[in-house]
């Protein structure tokens, strides 16, 4: 979960587990921007799930909450709405991301292993250069088959992540994007865009808003 301005949460390919305003809930993974209405006062604590392990640690498939936000209860029955009396009875931010580590490292103890091959793809992705036939062709396995996996374990499929991974590192260039169209077209080539306009498109689809909108909202 990447939180911008005014509760724009920008996409990043994670799930999150957070507390926040009395209920515990599993968010994302994300595709576009959510906007969270901001609530002055309200704590939040949270955990995030890197791309890969949301599907073990929930027990179904990732794809099953893509740009959701569910109440944990409802995913774990009667064990979620447990841990969350437990984390809402809790007296101090850190105790409750005590009890969210425990819960999630006994999932993770008992669900099967994380799959090992979209861990590994998941850390060739969003770089110039990166492709999903390439990818799947030196990792053995169809790109159907990437697919279906990726779905399974991160939510959606290999080609949005690595777009989605993308524009997290164009994010992180506030400068750069700030400085106008020449340093723009610049950094679309040094991130692997075809050309400013496709970096502009996808930063629209992902965020809602122009790059140079997008950075004001952020320094607002």
């Amino acid at each position: 979960m990447n939180h911008g301005p005014a509760g724009r949460v920008l996409p990043d390919g994670c799930v999150d587990l957070i507390w926040r305003g009395g209920e515990l809930v599993v968010a994302g993974p994300d595709s576009q921007a959510f906007i969270s209405p901001p609530r002055p006062g309200d704590a939040i604590v949270g955990l995030r799930l890197r791309p890969g392990i949301a599907g073990s640690v929930l027990g179904l498939p990732a794809s099953e909450l893509r740009n959701a936000r569910e109440p944990v209860e409802r995913l774990w029955g009667p064990p979620g709405a447990e841990l969350a009396a437990r984390v809402g009875e809790a007296d101090e931010p850190q105790r409750r991301r005590e009890l969210l580590e425990g819960a999630i490292a006994r999932r993770l103890a008992e669900a099967d292993r994380p799959d090992a091959l979209v861990l590994a793809a998941a850390r060739r992705l969003g770089f110039p250069g990166s492709r999903v036939g390439l990818l799947s062709r030196g990792l053995g396995v169809s790109e159907r088959q990437l697919r279906r996996r990726f779905d399974q374990t991160v939510g959606y499929g290999p080609k949005t992540l690595d777009r989605v991974l993308r524009f997290q590192r164009f994010v992180s260039r506030d400068a750069a994007i700030a400085g106008g169209d020449e340093r723009l077209a610049r950094l679309a080539a040094d991130l692997g865009y075809s050309d400013q306009a496709h970096l502009t498109r996808d930063c629209v689809a992902l965020s809602g808003l122009t790059p140079s909108a997008l950075v004001a909202s952020r320094r607002g």
